[in-house]
């Protein structure tokens, strides 16, 4: 369901910094929304030197852009708070300022993605996909979703 890609520049993330933002952000997705930890992928795209630019002009700073797609039919209120907590987060996991952090949710339609092979759920229906699955995947997907 929700994919949150982690574009930074000018930073270096090693492989520890990357697992504490990846959690960080599948707790507080799971959190504010009650989604299950097991949709939440978070992928980390380097922005390699010289590839990034504002106003025409190129970044030379630390910047984090976390760019997240997540079903639509959630409240303004919700989204609100799930923006801030993942600002938060970030500030936390990378220790840049929290000009440099960028967050943007896009809503998309639950009948316009598949995940694990099935059409995905509106809010609120995941127990009832998650009982359509093969047992097999949902034995797989319950070790995912300890985090």
């Amino acid at each position: 369901m929700p994919t949150y890609s982690v574009f930074y520049s000018n930073l270096k993330l090693n492989q520890k910094i990357k697992k504490q933002i990846a959690n960080s952000i599948t707790k507080v997705h799971r959190d504010v929304t009650g989604a299950n930890s097991y949709f939440v992928q978070v992928i980390f795209i380097n922005n390699k030197k010289n590839n990034h630019f504002m106003g025409g002009k190129e970044v030379y700073n630390n910047q984090i852009f976390l760019h997240g797609q997540i079903r639509s039919g959630r409240t303004t209120i919700v989204k609100k708070e799930l923006i801030l907590k993942l600002k938060d987060a970030l500030i936390k996991s990378s220790k840049l300022k929290k000009e440099n952090i960028w967050v943007y949710i896009l809503d998309l339609k639950p009948d316009q993605m598949i995940e694990y092979g099935e059409v995905l759920p509106k809010s609120g229906q995941e127990k009832k996909w998650f009982n359509k699955l093969d047992k097999s995947l949902q034995k797989k997907l319950q070790k995912i979703e300890t985090v």
